[in-house]
Formats: C-alpha cells, structure tokens, sequence
C-alpha cells in the first residue's frame, strides 16, 4: 500500500526568491524529504531599476515542480497544504484576466525615490503604518507609474506582491498576508487592514488590493487542473504564507518576543519578533506584521549583504568561499580598508537609494584578501547599524539565530558576533529557511494546531561568540566607518 493510502501528508513550501525559486516537501514531523530550485534573472534596464517577469515566476515553479515530482512522486501525490514565501514589496500590475501588465518592479528598484519623498512627507503614512516611505516599497513604485506610464496605471485591476501573483496561479485567488501587506505603505499595520486614506493619497482603492489573511489562515485551494498535473489526490488548502523575512522566522521559531535571527541572504536583516506593534519612525526600523495573529516584529534591513560578496567575486573572478579561504581563519584585527556595502542604495539607517558603495583606505599592498575582509567587515557594521536602531526603537537583542546562504561561512559569522558583541547560533545541518517557515504555514492552515508547537527552534550545531579582543578593535573600526557615510553623501549624487 502506498504511502498516500495510509494517510501520510506532506506540506509543500514554495519560496519566490530573488535569484530563484525553491520549493521543499516537508511531513507532518516537519522532515524535509526533499527540495528543489530553479533559476530566476533580474533585468536591469536602467541603473537603479530592477524587474523580473512576473511569468518567468510561473515557469520557473514549474521546472522545480517538475523535478521534485520526478524525485518523489509518491511524496508529491501526498501534499495536503501548500505555503508561500517571497520577496517583498515588489509591484505586480495586473489586468482585470490576471495577465501581468508590464514586469514587476522589485524590491531593489530605486526609481521612485522621488516619489517616495513625497509619500514620506505625508504625516499619515507615519501615522498609520508606523514607517518610512522607503523607495523600495510598494506605494511609491504605483506613484512612479502612475506619472510614467499612465496607460499602465489605467489598466491596473489589482496590485500584487511577487508570492500573491504565484498564488493567484494556484487557486485564482487574489489575496495576501500581513507580513507581507505590511511592507507596501498602504496597510494600516496596528490594526492589520488596508487604510482606505493611505490608498486614496496615491489614487489607489481598495478594490486593487488581495483580500488580506493571516499567514496560517487558508486563502483558497490549489486549482484541479495543477492538481491533476502535479499528480497530487485531493483537496490541497494554500495558505497565505509570509514575507520571505517573517517566513524565515516561522522556519526557526523567531515569533515569540526575545527571540531574533540574523540574516546574510541577497540582503541583510536584523529581525525581532515582539508582542505589540512598536514603531520608531526617525530609527528606519521596519515595524511589521508578523505572519501569524496578534504578532507584530521589528526589521533593520541593508540591501547588499551577501550581494556585496557576491558582487566581489563576479569582479575579482573567483569563487565566494575561494575568497573567504584567503583569509584563513578569524582575522586578528580589522581590516585597513573600509567598505560601504551600499551597491543598491541602503534602508537602516539611511533611507537612501542614491547612496553607493565605497572601499576607502586603498594601497599598493591591498590584495583579495584585504579587499574581502573589507566586505565582510562592510556588511556586519550595516548590520551593526541596524542593530542599534532596533535598540533605540526599545528591542535589545541577547543572541540571534544565523540565517541565510552567508551563514555557512563561521568566518564571516565569528566577523558579525565580534561587530555585533552579540552571540550567534548556528543551526544545526538542515534547511530552516523561508521555504520550510512557508511549508510549516501550510500545515497549520491545512491541519490546525498550536503555532507554538509547530514553529519550534531548530536544535543548534554551534554558537559563535564574540572574539573580545576583535570586539574591542571593532569599536574604533566602526566609528571610523560611520563617519564614511555623512562624509561622501554629498558626491555619491
């Protein structure tokens, strides 16, 4: 007898990420029995933009699909519940047919910096959501179109974060979560509903909004014909799911206040689950929905951390971890160069898409070893920043869970606890990421339960501690590199 004929159930977690798509199938014991990834391209048509094809998205899941129902075609045919995670804030225009009226702008864009002023200068979106207007989220990018390409705005039916645009394909659904609505400056994030005053300031309404749920609720069923096709037996429930952030914190139990995890994926993030809505407008912390009821959690967010490091190896041409093994083990001290890791413009602290990357401290004696510590170094002093304006909105952080493809690397990971003077542990060998967060998310609408069973930590391999005396260096090296900032602004325009 089958395994599907006795009643096992999987739940699968899909992860609409910005260099690709991954989805994994997971047991109702939350194993991991398999995953699978495929490719996704970012197009760059002017400096500063970034856009992907909402379609490629589609194909892109179905090429993982396609795999992991050749690896596991029993395990497939199992599926109960299905999760979503995604990148955010990216703007997802579609026609009244649910067609993609022109490529989404994603999170990264920077084109509506001017417009994100103006939002921003507009005390009820303060008010209201309890955040900046940062260029990069939603509402600023539909203003920017609505001035650029009117017949775009015109046509717009409904407005669709990237993870909600894959629903829409699965159940033909147009809905979304908190988490996730939360970072599109239209939703009134206290009392978790689209602000009808925010949506009429950039000439939206709310009949082009998803309908809105929480992360575990159900939003609909997948559609019989992808059922059929991915040769899965009966009714499949979809959850909401969550920003690929709050996602992630489902995947390793950050959703209890105390709790708090550092990420070194595309970008970085400090992030910290906390019991009530906490705002702190002048600190540039995101203060968000989480992806499950009456929770709220605060971000620090820079938009390079592992792109920086990506970014140096596609010029230097060499492999990431051939980099980092030139440096050995832990560095004694800091490195002479200093590095902004400001290659897409920043959020925490500086709210600046203008702003770019600078290595400052050049010799004739600096090598790939020097110029990778420097960005390492970079990166945990951004992510330093983000963890004092997280401070100064009230959230002290006593040790943080690792997350993120940088993780794998103790080097950097020792670098970050030493900036951050912050223990780090690691988790133990596994997949914990957005996608098993999502595919925990579809258990819960599928089956129900304790959110507080379900969304455990995972078992730690390691803690990395600080190093004291790299600490201690690191205090001098950082008020160095804060002064960078203020001192080169003016020229990076």
């Amino acid at each position: 007898m089958s395994k599907a004929a006795r009643g096992f159930s999987v739940y699968l977690g899909i992860d609409i990420g910005t260099s690709s798509i991954k989805v994994i199938l997971m047991t109702a014991a939350q194993d991991v029995l398999a995953s699978a990834t495929a490719p996704l391209e970012v197009m760059r048509p002017q400096p500063g933009w970034s856009e992907q094809d909402p379609n490629a998205w589609i194909a892109a899941l179905g090429a993982a699909m396609d795999a992991l129902k050749r690896e596991r075609p029993a395990e497939v045919a199992a599926v109960k519940g299905i999760g979503l995670s995604g990148q955010m804030h990216g703007a997802t225009l579609v026609a009244k047919d649910g067609a993609p009226i022109r490529p989404s702008i994603l999170w990264n864009d920077g084109r509506s910096a001017e417009e994100a002023r103006r939002l921003d200068a507009d005390p009820r979106f303060h008010e209201i959501t309890g955040n900046l207007v940062f260029p990069g989220f939603t509402a600023p990018k539909l203003a920017w179109v609505k001035t650029h390409e009117p017949e775009n705005f015109a046509a717009t039916a409904k407005v669709l974060l990237p993870k909600d645009f894959v629903r829409l394909y699965l159940t033909a659904d147009a809905a979304t979560d908190m988490s996730d609505a939360s970072g599109t400056s239209w939703l009134d994030v206290g009392k978790r509903c689209w602000s009808p005053e925010l949506l009429a300031a950039t000439d939206m309404d709310e009949s082009q909004m998803p309908k809105l749920y929480e992360g575990s609720q159900a939003t609909g069923t997948l559609r019989p014909a992808l059922a059929r096709l991915w040769g899965m037996n009966g009714e499949v429930v979809v959850a909401a799911g969550g920003g690929d952030n709050a996602a992630a914190a489902c995947g390793v139990g950050v959703t209890h206040p105390g709790a708090a995890f550092v990420s070194l994926g595309t970008s970085g993030v400090v992030f910290a689950a906390t019991e009530a809505f906490a705002p702190n407008v002048e600190s540039a912390v995101h203060a968000f929905c989480h992806a499950l009821p009456n929770t709220w959690h605060q971000m620090g967010v820079i938009l390079s951390a592992a792109g920086s490091l990506e970014w140096l190896s596609r010029l230097l041409k060499e492999p990431v971890p051939d980099l980092i093994g030139h440096l050995g083990n832990t560095p004694d001290y800091p490195a002479p160069v200093l590095f902004l890791p400001y290659l897409s413009g920043e959020r925490t602290p500086h709210n600046d898409a203008a702003a770019r990357g600078v290595f400052i401290g050049l010799a004739q004696e600096s090598d790939r070893a020097t110029l990778t510590q420097a960005v390492l170094e970079g990166v945990a002093f951004a992510l330093a920043d983000c963890q004092a304006a997280l401070a100064a909105a009230g959230t002290t952080i006593p040790r943080y869970l690792a997350v993120g493809g940088g993780s794998r690397s103790k080097t950097w990971l020792t670098i970050m606890a030493s900036a951050l003077n912050t223990p780090i542990g690691i988790p133990e060998e596994g997949d914990y990421g957005a996608a098993f967060g999502a595919a925990r998310l579809g258990l819960l609408a599928a089956e129900g339960g304790d959110p507080a069973e379900i969304l455990t930590h995972p078992p730690l391999a390691d803690t990395i501690d600080p190093v004291p005396a790299l600490s201690e260096a690191y205090r001098d090296s950082y008020e160095r590199w804060r002064a960078l900032y203020p001192a080169v602004r003016d020229v990076m325009r």
